[in-house]
């Protein structure tokens, strides 16, 4: 029996002239990135874009700095009744599809404490008190907590859930008994060192 030699034979002319014809493309430009690491270590703020719930008319801005001392935070949320009190928590995950927003998960609670009002030492890391509406319905608030990093080892918040509860935070256990989420935000990145 005969062996068929031809596709090999075939294969080896097409190296051959393969080889033999100039390569003129152009190489393609690659363009150096900085490592993801070198990106989060030049983000010098974040934010939350607050969006209502189903039936809630909230909107406004939740920012995170890095200050001396620790991080501050500042909101500045309209669309609540006159003069009301409201529970504002970091909560866990930054999901805001579910209509009543309860894809956030529960407070931000890494270290595994109980839940307290600012400023006490061993409280939830996403515990941030209340905001208090005004006589047209708008809150703003400014303050500094150790709790959180932006995006340090310790308890950092990028990427989770900015949650605004229904009622007043007293709190009590385990989350302060202020009821329904009224308003939700995803933190995100919103300022980096150098960037124009």
């Amino acid at each position: 029996m005969k062996s068929n030699t031809t596709p090999v034979r075939l294969s080896l002319l097409g190296l051959a002239l393969g080889l033999a014809l100039p390569v003129t493309a152009e190489k393609p430009k690659i363009h150096a990135m900085p490592a993801p690491r070198a990106v989060l270590n030049s983000v010098t703020e974040l934010i939350a874009v607050v969006v209502p719930t189903s039936g809630s008319k909230l909107s406004g801005t939740v920012t995170f700095k890095d200050v001396a001392g620790g991080v501050e935070v500042t909101a500045k949320v309209s669309g609540f009744e006159p003069n009301t009190e409201h529970g504002f928590h970091v909560h866990e995950f930054g999901n805001v599809t579910a209509a009543d927003g309860t894809s956030t998960g529960g407070h931000y609670n890494p270290e595994g404490h109980d839940h307290g009002l600012p400023h006490g030492e061993m409280i939830h890391a996403g515990d941030l008190g209340n905001l208090k509406a005004n006589a047209e319905g708008v809150a703003e608030m400014t303050m500094v907590t150790k709790t959180i990093t932006l995006i340090g080892a310790r308890n950092p918040v990028i990427g989770r859930g900015i949650v605004i509860h229904a009622k007043p935070d007293d709190g009590g256990q385990p989350t302060g008994n202020a009821g329904d989420r009224i308003g939700v935000g995803v933190i995100g990145v919103s300022k980096v060192e150098g960037a124009k």
